[in-house]
């Protein structure tokens, strides 16, 4: 019998069972399951391995072992969360700014042991034991990992409380009415009749033919989205830009979305949060992204506040998982034949959850190597903030737009 059906047969004979006979069942079923079997009937039916090992136990014993008696429903020690019901809310919000994970799965995980966030529970009166915890929280789809390096590169020091002063500054921001975007650029694409990943449904025996080879010929047109996700109100907007991805690029993009969506929503705020990657043409790094940013300060008399995530943490970023695949998936096995395709696809990218996009294409040049001189960076009316003053920094107007 299939896991599947093991759980319909035994959820159709449950409520007809008390106690014991559940227990004996559970372990019939497992002594015939063989290997296994008491993985997959804990699973299929919630008593736990050592109910259905005392179960086995019974059945081993045969008729000699006399029935005793039978517990009433609703008796035995009653769950923690009964006698604590704010104990799961207590624990959430301890593990809330650190929730990380693979956007495109359901799997959670956190990076905090089981045995410190049971010291913070007790601290916070919420007695409990580290194995408990760690039962609450596989309850929620939690899975505990410790640190590790990633293919990105190694983990910084601070990457975690990085995370919690994103969070911090994001929830106030949001808080108070003003705009929070999260910014990156998506994979650059090759423009014209090459194979791009994923399927579409087609009539059989009738897929779309496209070229052999897709090499990276200079000569080759590309395309390079750039998207500002706006957090709160779950909206999209792409600059497809045919130059080069520069920061001048990336601001000019943010400024785009300002003026078509952002001035219009928040026609009342004076201030801007950006989250962004640490690299690319929005990294920490680059003097460019600072002075441009400067002027779009200057033009929209924004106080423009900055927060990267931590080096190696790319896509944890907001618009990765909200916006960016839900457009890769719009576009699967669809050639990128031409620049009006491109923008039709991703305008055309909607989700049950409302998402909207609006793009553009952004035809102007960006040339590379532009430096930026030490006097050019006294010009720019920098903040840094006292944690991570390199990740998280505040750019004010330095004149003001009447």
């Amino acid at each position: 019998m299939t896991a599947t059906g093991l759980q319909a047969k035994l959820a159709s004979l449950w409520p007809l069972l008390d106690e014991r006979t559940r227990r004996l069942m559970a372990a019939g079923e497992a002594r015939a399951f063989g290997h296994g079997g008491i993985a997959e009937v804990k699973r299929a039916c919630g008593l736990s391995r050592k109910t259905i090992a005392k179960g086995i136990r019974e059945i081993d014993a045969g008729p000699a072992l006399l029935p005793g008696r039978i517990r009433r429903p609703g008796a035995g020690r009653k769950k923690i969360t009964h006698h604590d019901p704010r104990l799961v809310a207590a624990l959430d919000r301890l593990i809330d700014p650190d929730t990380r994970g693979d956007p495109e799965t359901p799997l959670r995980w956190t990076c905090k042991s089981t045995r410190s966030l049971a010291a913070r529970l007790t601290r916070q009166r919420h007695p409990i034991s580290h194995m408990k915890v760690a039962q609450l929280l596989h309850a929620q789809d939690y899975s505990l990992q410790g640190n590790r390096k990633t293919e990105e590169g190694d983990d910084h020091p601070d990457r975690d409380a990085q995370f919690r002063y994103i969070n911090t500054q994001v929830k106030r921001a949001l808080s108070a009415g003003s705009p929070v975007v999260s910014v990156d650029t998506k994979k650059k694409e090759l423009v014209g009749n090459y194979a791009n990943a994923g399927q579409q449904w087609r009539p059989k025996k009738n897929a779309v033919t496209v070229k052999g080879h897709d090499f990276p010929d200079p000569a080759v047109p590309r395309a390079y989205p750039f998207g500002v996700y706006d957090i709160d109100r779950n909206k999209g907007f792409i600059n497809v830009g045919t130059d080069h991805d520069t920061a001048a690029f990336a601001v000019a993009s943010i400024r785009g979305w300002w003026r078509h969506e952002g001035r219009r929503m928040y026609s009342t705020k004076n201030d801007l949060l950006i989250t962004a990657d640490a690299g690319g043409s929005n990294g920490w790094r680059l003097r460019l992204w600072k002075l441009e940013l400067q002027t779009l300060a200057n033009e929209t008399n924004l106080a423009i506040t900055v927060c990267h995530f931590p080096p190696g943490t790319s896509k944890w970023n907001k618009i990765e998982h909200r916006l960016f695949s839900f457009i890769s998936s719009n576009w699967r096995g669809e050639p990128l034949r031409d620049y009006e395709t491109i923008v039709n696809l991703i305008s055309g990218t909607t989700t049950a959850k409302g998402l909207k996009v609006t793009c553009r294409l952004d035809r102007r040049k960006y040339p590379t190597g532009r430096k930026v001189t030490d006097e050019e960076m006294q010009r720019v009316n920098l903040e840094r903030h006292k944690f991570h003053g390199e990740w998280n920094y505040t750019i004010r107007p330095t004149t003001v737009v009447n």
